[in-house]
């Protein structure tokens, strides 16, 4: 049977939604069938229209509304629905954080399978909105279309696009008019450079076919007040070029950092690609607690500056620094952590993979008078070793802030050998955080659970996690 034959999957009428799953989506309950569904919220009664079916668990979307949950809120963006970020924005905060949570409590224990203090009532963040330091935005000649537009059989001449892509959707893009998550100045340049691009008839870039001169924006705040654009280009046309960053320059004085790239590669990243600076400096700086960071265009920074902070107090605090202490940081990106903790430590070591990173965290060293931390580049489970270990001292503490992935086998058992007193767990995937937790529990055991929500209206959950070892 070809696609075109199969027949269409179900519609469920009135089904009750029940509980918030994993990546953001509700669930409803029929018969035996779990069904997970976007955009709705528990108590929302609605039709389901299956759009995938397994044999214990379905997809679907609601696509008519019987009764509205009185947890339900209005939804304050204007994309909300079609953008695919901010899902949980039709959701009281409160609620918000308290399915946050939950999310990390189910985790810890269904998969970590460990024993466990009463974990501490997640710390909310102060912002709900205009909360990021930074955003990407993409040029598109295919900006998505709304179903309305796609229905009313019309011919559309306006379909450049400059703004997020459609999840699952790699070359369509929704124009973003309004964004809620950086401040204002960040949709007036956005919009500002939009508008004079297609008054000069600036082409976007057509992503199957490679083509065009612009391909993407890059905008960083800082708590500082200071503002860097990075304008990436596809083609090399210096006279466009020129043209639309003075134009930029003359309406937005704000910006301290005005850089330039031009891309001509098959994808978006930006790592191996030269960064020109067309005025002002080719950094700015966030400050936190009397530090300078510096930030540059590839430089790795939490991007909710304010609640960062709140995080890094906690870490410090889990950590029971007296300044006698050698400390071991562990994925440490530009040395935020590290540097932020050595005044209260005898020696900080920060390994982390991105060379780049790691001369950031050098200089943000310098920058701060810090002479007591030393910074190594390369593959966690390459450098971390027994050698290593033997070379530069046994940690008192270590903090660990892996990826989404969590660490390797190899780093934890590392870790175990070489016995630090205390071990600060820091973990944006709480999953993955206590599939390692269960592996260190063979010698520590968790004393303090405290998640950080860094990410209003989304499902994503910080959480930070002091382990201390077991007395034989």
């Amino acid at each position: 049977m070809s696609k075109k034959d199969k027949k269409p999957l179900a519609l469920l009428e009135k089904i009750s939604i029940s509980g918030i799953a994993a990546e953001g989506k509700a669930i409803a309950r029929f018969n035996d069938l779990v069904i997970f569904i976007p955009f709705v919220v528990p108590g929302d009664v609605v039709d389901i229209q299956l759009t995938r079916k397994k044999n214990s668990y379905a997809e679907g979307k609601a696509v008519y509304f019987h009764a509205y949950s009185p947890q339900r809120t209005e939804a304050f963006c204007e994309h909300y629905g079609v953008c695919g970020g901010c899902k949980w924005q039709i959701l009281p905060y409160s609620e918000q954080i308290r399915y946050k949570q939950q999310q990390v409590t189910d985790n810890l224990r269904r998969i970590g399978k460990i024993e466990l203090p009463e974990i501490t009532p997640i710390l909310g963040s102060e912002k709900t909105v205009f909360y990021r330091n930074k955003l990407e935005f993409t040029f598109s000649n295919k900006r998505w279309m709304t179903e309305a537009e796609i229905s009313s059989g019309r011919t559309f001449d306006d379909m450049n696009a400059l703004g997020f892509h459609i999840p699952g959707k790699f070359d369509k893009v929704l124009d973003i008019h309004k964004c809620w998550l950086q401040d204002d100045i960040s949709n007036r340049i956005r919009n500002e450079i939009k508008d004079f691009s297609l008054k000069n008839n600036y082409s976007f870039f057509d992503l199957r076919n490679q083509s065009g001169l612009l391909r993407n924006i890059i905008i960083r705040t800082a708590s500082t007040g200071e503002v860097m654009l990075i304008v990436v280009f596809y083609e090399d046309d210096k006279i466009a070029r020129d043209n639309l960053l003075n134009h930029i320059a003359d309406q937005f004085p704000a910006i301290t950092s005005l850089l330039y790239i031009i891309n001509e590669k098959a994808n978006d990243t930006i790592t191996d690609r030269e960064v020109c600076v067309f005025k002002g400096v080719d950094h700015i700086f966030e400050a936190m607690e009397g530090l300078k960071f510096k930030i540059g265009p590839k430089s790795f920074y939490q991007t909710n500056s304010e609640q960062a902070y709140n995080l890094y107090k906690i870490v410090r605090a889990f950590a029971g620094l007296t300044g006698n202490e050698f400390v071991y940081d562990l994925y440490t990106g530009t040395g935020t952590i590290a540097n932020f903790v050595a005044k209260y430590a005898r020696q900080v070591i920060g390994i982390e993979y991105v060379p780049e990173a790691i001369e950031d965290a050098r200089i943000n060293a310098s920058l701060n008078g810090i002479n007591n931390t030393l910074f190594f580049a390369g593959d966690m489970k390459d450098i971390l070793t027994a050698d290593f270990i033997g070379k530069y001292g046994r940690p008192d503490v270590i903090i660990t802030d892996p990826p989404r992935a969590g660490m390797h086998d190899n780093v934890v058992e590392t870790i175990l050998s070489a016995e630090p007193e205390r071990i600060v767990y820091v973990s944006c995937n709480p999953a993955t955080q206590a599939r390692d937790l269960n592996l260190l529990d063979t010698k520590y055991s968790v004393t303090k659970v405290q998640p950080v929500d860094m990410f209003p209206h989304t499902h994503h959950v910080e959480n930070v996690v002091l382990l201390k070892r077991r007395k034989e």
